[in-house]
């Protein structure tokens, strides 16, 4: 995360600017309002486990066709976010271009979610944010991980404690072309709790009332599903999911 005195010299020596229309921003901003406010969010109907959205009416709860059979280690997902390009250009150019100025853009976005009435009790508990992890062997690659860097700006507007709870120990091969069996195959094993150094369940975990996931985007809940079947057996009671963008 870059600390405060960075990011106003940096705005010092590069004044920002919004990252879709180039208009001049202050308080380093990487979105203007304008277009802040025209990118597309996720609103009702939706499924109630993974937030797809849907075209049409549809009255009361539902869960999409691709949810019906399965059965998820967390309660619900949510994305702020639906698909467009400039929303997933952002997400991209954060996470393959190593614009780490636009988590927080993209974090404020997130938050969003929170308007969401099955978020209330998470936010009155005070529920741990806790950042999908990447191996260590991207992670050295990268220099940072997205993931952290969004949960750490929604940590910052929504209030809520964030953690580092998860570890990547297994490096496993890119999901993009991967079918959903496929992903839930590649990632068995693949998560696991930063214990203490006896061993222990660190005390933040132990004492959160629940764990609210966090990444950049959500596909097929895969990778967040393998994240949160790995908290339940740790003992989490209640785990969600939220996102920047719905894939």
């Amino acid at each position: 995360m870059i600390p405060p005195f960075m990011k106003l010299v940096l705005d010092g020596l590069y004044p920002p600017i919004c990252e879709l229309c180039g208009c001049g921003l202050s308080e380093g901003k990487a979105l203007c309002e304008t277009c802040s406010e025209k990118l597309p969010r996720i609103v009702s109907p939706f499924c109630g486990t993974c937030g797809e959205s849907f075209a049409g009416m549809i009255d009361g709860a539902f869960d999409c066709p691709n949810c019906k059979d399965i059965s998820f280690h967390f309660e619900f997902a949510l994305a702020a976010m639906d698909r467009c390009e400039e929303t997933l250009e952002l997400v991209h150019r954060l996470k393959y271009g190593k614009e780490i100025h636009l988590a927080g853009a993209l974090g404020k976005l997130a938050c969003g979610v929170f308007s969401d009435r099955r978020f209330a009790i998470a936010l009155q508990e005070k529920w741990l944010l806790v950042p999908v992890p990447l191996h260590q062997s991207r992670l050295r690659k990268r220099h940072f991980n997205q993931a952290e860097e969004i949960a750490h700006a929604v940590a910052k507007c929504s209030e809520l404690p964030m953690a580092k709870i998860l570890k990547r120990v297994r490096r496993t091969e890119t999901q993009t072309r991967l079918t959903r069996k496929q992903r839930m195959e590649n990632l068995k094993k693949a998560f696991a709790v930063r214990t203490t150094w006896n061993k222990k369940i660190p005390a933040a975990l132990t004492g959160a009332p629940g764990v609210i996931l966090v990444d950049d985007v959500f596909t097929t809940g895969s990778t967040v599903d393998a994240c949160a079947k790995v908290l339940r057996k740790a003992g989490v009671k209640r785990v969600a999911v939220i996102t920047v963008l719905r894939g």
